[in-house]
């Protein structure tokens, strides 16, 4: 019985023995395809994502531009290809500012939402499809939120199609000449294709302000209430850095925390850049310290001309010159093994609607040029108004004139073929027949006639060139063959005419072209001197610095309704720099004419 149970209780033990040994194995072979499967898990997506990693490798670029005299200060890598992000949508808002300021377009315009637009990924709106948005609204949604939805409902409002309205953003980088950047999107979400560099992000910086200064003023909204929630600006420096009043933040995967910075403290002005950030504190700091270190270094006083904008021609010609090298240069922004294919669907890609043009334009370059047209055909536009005076027109408008004319007052008779009868100047003297032999380099108008004849004391005319006496004068003249030539006046005719009383001579100003030099521009004519130099002080402060080495000056003239009025002008610019200022100054709302000396 004992042995029976021992035996029992033996057999007992082995077999829950063998029950343990067979639960462990099965446990630890488990595990051991578990951990086969975890690392076949996680070959896979090491391998998958390895691309990824590779193509998150932003390089570092940076530039301070000097906004008075257009100096660059530091750079990195300025001319580095980089992805912009969301400073694409600083060119959206561009072409957004050119129609509000051309009126095809108002800020409380209601502008439709579509369901491309919608299906944005963020940061956006959340704005639905079949709903709209003011134009206001989509400015400052871009400005602090940086919403991707609402840039493409701008987009889609300007041009129709997304694709269309990224063509007009590249054409517009060209005319602003930028000439690395190719944009494929309203809102900067990821594209290889799409890229710029700091330089030309300095460039769109400057000229969005200055060409825009009413509309620049978004850049700095801090805070935007949007359907019941407050949307803060991404853009930390605004209201922390003094000075600083914009612009816009960026960031993907491939371009890294990007930054346009634009500070204005005292009279210096900087214009800064940093792409490819490691984040968006580190990007901060690093502007920070680039602004401080360069603020010293600019000018008080702004002497570069405003950036402006070549014509449509020219620049798409350029994008279409551009397309050729962007190929080559495409590896540096995405994966080689990625970028060899792309290269060579691009070199097998049929020529685009923009190369046909760079081919027209070289095949035009090499006919020959048609001949020039004649400039006393232009016509003048109209003067523009100041103060209540009409300003006289251009001097170059005036054929054959080389100073602006002052009427003087005569006597105007009719011109006839043969003899000319003149009345005599004296109450007292009889009618004279006399005939007066034309100089061969004035054209005779009747009041040229008189005034040679009575031989007053105003200034002779300088000699003009042929052809003069086409145009309408503000007396009117004839053309020089009418008036056929004649015999030389009677002894008889020139002792009357001595006797007769002369006018007193009429003392006059030096015209502006004798004592000053280079292009001018006039800002308005005024009826007394303290209101033209008040004109001349207006116009200087308003004209961002593009008048600071100008020579103002006063000149008198005498209206037609003998008032004398006082022309407020500048001389000693050259025409790229006289058209500039014009143009500020007219964004000012004064009035200006530029005038060629």
């Amino acid at each position: 019985m004992l042995r029976t149970t021992l035996a029992s209780s033996r057999a007992l033990r082995v077999g829950v023995l063998g029950l343990i040994t067979f639960t462990t194995a099965i446990l630890i072979t488990s595990d051991s395809a578990e951990a086969r499967r975890y690392r076949h898990r996680h070959y896979a997506r090491a391998h998958h994502s390895q691309p990824a990693r590779e193509s998150y490798s932003p390089q570092f670029a940076s530039i301070i531009v000097d906004g008075n005299s257009g100096a660059v200060l530091q750079a990195t890598s300025p001319d580095g290809i980089r992805h912009p992000a969301s400073l694409t949508k600083i060119m959206t808002l561009y072409l957004l500012f050119e129609r509000l300021e051309s009126g095809k377009m108002k800020l409380d315009t209601e502008m439709p939402v579509s369901q491309h637009a919608a299906d944005q990924d963020p940061t956006k709106l959340n704005l639905r499809a079949g709903q709209t948005i003011r134009v206001e609204d989509a400015i400052k949604g871009l400005v602090t939120r940086s919403a991707n939805d609402a840039a493409v409902v701008i987009a889609e409002a300007i041009a129709g199609d997304e694709d269309d309205f990224a063509a007009m953003m590249t054409r517009k980088a060209r005319a602003l000449g930028m000439s690395k950047t190719v944009y494929r999107n309203a809102n900067g979400l990821p594209n290889d294709e799409q890229v710029t560099t700091a330089r030309d992000q300095a460039t769109l910086g400057r000229a969005i302000q200055e060409r825009f200064p009413r509309y620049y003023r978004y850049f700095a909204t801090s805070t935007f209430n949007w359907r019941g929630q407050s949307i803060r600006n991404h853009n930390h420096l605004l209201g922390n850095v003094e000075g600083v009043d914009g612009i816009k933040t960026g960031y993907t995967r491939a371009s890294g925390f990007n930054l346009v910075t634009s500070m204005r403290r005292g009279n210096r002005h900087l214009v800064g850049v940093v792409l490819g950030g490691r984040s968006g504190g580190s990007r901060d700091a690093i502007m920070r310290n680039l602004l401080a270190e360069n603020l010293e270094k600019g000018a008080t006083t702004r002497t570069v001309a405003a950036i402006t904008e070549r014509n449509s021609a020219e620049a798409s010609v350029a994008v279409a010159e551009a397309e050729a090298p962007r190929a080559a240069e495409a590896p540096q922004v995405s994966m080689a093994a990625a970028s060899e294919p792309s290269a060579a669907a691009m070199q097998a890609a049929p020529p685009r609607p923009a190369a046909r043009a760079s081919l027209m334009a070289a095949a035009a370059a090499a006919l020959p040029p048609p001949p020039a047209k004649v400039e006393a055909q232009a016509k003048p536009e109209p003067a523009p108004l100041t103060s209540g005076v009409i300003q006289t027109q251009p001097i170059a408008a005036i054929p054959g004139s080389a100073e602006p004319m002052k009427p003087v007052k005569v006597k105007t008779v009719q011109v006839k073929a043969g003899a000319i009868k003149l009345a005599a100047a004296g109450p007292a003297q009889p009618a004279i027949t006399s005939t007066i032999a034309p100089r061969a380099e004035i054209a005779e108008t009747s009041s040229a006639v008189v005034a040679k004849a009575t031989e007053t004391s105003r200034p002779e005319m300088p000699p003009q060139p042929a052809n003069f006496g086409t145009g309408n004068g503000i007396l009117g003249v004839l053309p020089a063959n009418s008036v056929p030539a004649a015999p030389a006046p009677t002894p008889r005719a020139v002792a009357s005419l001595e006797t007769t009383p002369r006018p007193e001579p009429v003392q006059q100003k030096p015209a502006a072209a004798a004592s000053h030099s280079g292009w001018i521009i006039q800002v308005g004519a005024l009826e007394s001197e303290s209101e033209a130099k008040q004109r001349i002080d207006l116009a200087r402060s308003s004209a961002r610095g593009l008048l600071s080495k100008a020579d103002p000056f006063t000149e008198t003239v005498v209206a037609k309704d003998n008032r004398t009025l006082f022309r407020a002008r500048f001389a000693g610019l050259e025409r790229d720099q006289a058209e500039a200022a014009c143009k500020a100054l007219k964004r000012a709302d004064i009035s200006c004419i530029t005038v060629r000396n």
